[in-house]
């Protein structure tokens, strides 16, 4: 039998805690070995628990969720998959979690099917970004253009929350912070570079692209989960790229979104 996911929460809302752990307690695969409330207390936790995913709130006391992300990603004794999960839908904050190196960002108000699929896709080493923001980032991506600045007063509001580096020092532009994100990633084939995929594994991109999650797909498909999982692999597999973000680029490159 294999082992379940083992998943740490960091929230400083012990009421949000206490939902996201009834929501995972209930899957048979996922297993909640650890809480913290502040990103002080997510890096300690991470150390000594090694969970396979951490599902790491923003806006936290002592230590944003950002930084403590990038210090948990940063240690390499710590494998474990981080996937933001905030109230605030932010550009700012996506483009920093990417550069942390999370694995996924989820907005708080995603069903509880979301969260589930997150926490798994993050445990198989994938990525996952929420469908509200997937299709107005992804696009900007694909499309070479210039990524879209904070709201005004982002800045200063992110400095007062924390998001500043360690030292104080306020982060690069978000242009600089996308390029780095899209550089670390694993390079997405070009416009004119065409990569054959199968009737059904075309279809299952146009709904990767339509930022679909597993269990959507499936319904729109009508076939298993567990088909769709194949599906998604072999895409990935045949674009050569690492994760369902960069699949997703390809599909807006080549007008299958």
């Amino acid at each position: 039998m294999t082992a379940p996911i083992r998943v740490l929460l960091v929230d400083d809302h012990a009421v949000m805690r206490a939902g996201f752990r009834m929501i995972l307690d209930a899957e048979p695969d996922i297993s909640i070995v650890g809480e913290a409330a502040t990103g002080l207390e997510a890096v300690a936790a991470a150390s000594t628990l090694r969970p396979d995913v951490i599902c790491m709130d923003v806006q936290m006391p002592d230590l944003d969720g950002l930084e403590a992300t990038r210090r948990i990603v940063a240690d390499p004794a710590v494998r474990s998959a981080v996937v933001i999960v905030t109230t605030f839908d932010r550009d700012d904050y996506l483009f920093q979690a990417l550069e942390a190196g999370a694995s996924g960002f989820l907005l708080k108000n995603a069903g509880p099917e979301q969260l589930v699929e997150a926490v798994r896709v993050a445990a198989a080493g994938d990525a996952l970004l929420a469908p509200a923001v997937t299709r107005r980032v992804i696009e900007r991506f694909a499309r070479g253009a210039d990524a879209p600045t904070p709201p005004a007063g982002a800045s200063g509001a992110a400095e007062a929350s924390g998001t500043t580096g360690a030292a104080g020092a306020p982060r690069p532009a978000p242009d600089a912070r996308v390029s780095r994100a899209l550089a670390s990633t694993d390079p997405v084939p070009g416009p004119g570079v065409r990569v054959e995929l199968t009737e059904r594994e075309s279809e299952v991109l146009r709904l990767l692209a339509d930022a679909r999650s597993n269990v959507e797909i499936a319904a729109a498909l009508y076939i298993g989960e567990a088909t769709v999982k194949t599906h998604v692999s072999n895409v990935l597999q045949k674009l050569g790229v690492r994760d369902r973000v960069a699949a997703v680029v390809y599909a807006h490159r080549h007008g299958l979104a």
